[in-house]
């Protein structure tokens, strides 16, 4: 197998040029579609999220996949970016590490936020996009497949994605799961639409929230965020009655001081809630809750400091991990590139296994022409010690493959066993 992957990630080039080269999904099914075209006997994927830019090409034999500089043509021409635009921000990999990459972004090792889940969704999706296209094959299957695999072990056997390390996931999960059983029962209310309240409205939804009012100063921006994620945008007018309406509260604005006074909430909203739990995720700087509000009986008030500790905290417990992730991937590489390897081999051990199965089959009969008076017990004894004999000769040049391919690939060790037992390409 040949297998390269050419590409821009968040750690070498920076978001102006990830946007550039990003892809929709009807541009992805398109550019599949060319390259294919263009490399008739190259398998594709490609994977674009926010944070990367990834195109994957595999072929059967050592030169049946695209060079680096055609993938790397490739991927620009589609979007018509000069090669200069891309200097020193394109990674370039080949073979185990291009294996070894695909296995640490599945993993979510190579997030900008570390174990954070939404990655090997998709890369789940940028693999049924490539077979949907007709541009995935044996090698590729392979490869996502094993990738997967290896994901899940990570997710299974490790700690990583158990300590969530982001501000409005640990808001979620962490905090307001201590308060309420259920969200899908929840008036949500979110105060502000940029992108803390839309992140945390992501993780609201993915909790089984339904119920969800945007309120912000622009009109505009809440229609724009509440249509996004099938919420109600709330005119700015009605923010003290939906305080009052509300069972979770979401402030993210950019005020320059508290939009909710104790004094007033005390005044105007305590009253009509009666005690009801109101729990409330403080998420601005500066504060759009004073935290007087805090005071009130059954609110449960947390700001970015309280919800700050606890990501730092789940970040050291996350680092922790890190060793038996990369162990596990280091691992499912070396099993992965191993069975590659063994399978460059499959040929020529076939080859080696006719070669002499066919004389040992012809003087086998020959010998039992010459004694037709032989039984059936001391013919079948004759065969097993033929068998055996065969097997005895095979086995130095299989072991010889067997610990080759552990090294990488055995090119010259077969080009020598076909020319010394004229073995047929």
């Amino acid at each position: 197998m040949n297998l390269r992957m050419v590409g821009c990630t968040h750690r070498a080039s920076g978001v102006d040029l990830r946007q550039q080269l990003a892809f929709g999904s009807e541009q992805t099914s398109d550019a599949l579609a060319r390259w294919r075209e263009r490399f008739p006997t190259a398998e594709f994927a490609l994977l674009s999220t926010c944070n990367r830019v990834e195109l994957y090409a595999a072929g059967a034999g050592p030169v049946e996949a695209p060079e680096t500089d055609e993938l790397v043509d490739a991927l620009l021409s589609y979007h018509g970016v000069p090669t200069k635009r891309v200097e020193g921000q394109l990674l370039s990999l080949h073979q185990r590490e291009a294996v070894a990459h695909l296995y640490r972004v599945a993993a979510s090792l190579d997030s900008m936020v570390v174990g954070e889940p939404q990655i090997l969704a998709q890369v789940k999706q940028a693999y049924q996009r490539s077979v949907d296209s007709g541009a995935a094959g044996p090698a590729l299957h392979d490869l996502f497949q094993s990738a997967l695999r290896a994901a899940r072990r990570v997710y299974n056997e490790t700690g990583l994605h158990k300590h969530r390390v982001s501000i409005p996931s640990v808001a979620i999960a962490d905090f307001a799961s201590r308060v309420f059983e259920r969200f899908d029962d929840k008036h949500v209310l979110v105060i502000g639409a940029g992108e803390m309240a839309e992140e945390t409205i992501r993780y609201l939804q993915d909790a089984g929230a339904t119920r969800i009012h945007v309120v912000n100063r622009s009109p505009e921006r809440a229609l724009e965020l509440a249509a996004a994620w099938k919420g109600v945008a709330v005119p700015w007018e009605r923010l003290w009655d939906e305080l009052a309406a509300a069972d979770l509260v979401i402030g993210a604005t950019g005020a320059a001081e508290p939009i909710v006074k104790a004094q007033r909430f005390e005044r105007v909203v305590a009253p009509l809630r009666q005690q009801r739990p109101l729990f409330i995720l403080d998420l601005a700087v500066p504060r759009n809750f004073e935290p007087e509000v805090g005071e009130q009986l059954g609110v449960y008030l947390y700001s970015l400091d309280d919800l700050a500790l606890a990501c730092e905290r789940n970040r050291d417990a996350r680092a922790a991990e890190l060793p038996a992730a990369e162990q596990i991937i280091v691992a499912e590489t070396d099993a992965f590139m191993a069975a590659a390897h063994r399978r460059i081999t499959g040929p020529v051990i076939s080859g080696l296994r006719r070669n002499l199965e066919e004389p040992k089959v012809a003087e086998l009969e020959r010998l039992f022409k010459k004694l037709p008076d032989l039984d059936e017990r001391s013919r079948a004894e004759i065969v097993q010690f033929a068998d055996r004999l065969v097997n005895k000769l095979l086995h130095p040049p299989l072991e010889s493959l067997r610990d080759a391919s552990q090294e990488g690939p055995p090119h010259g060790l077969l080009d020598a066993l076909r020319r010394l037992f004229r073995l047929e390409e």
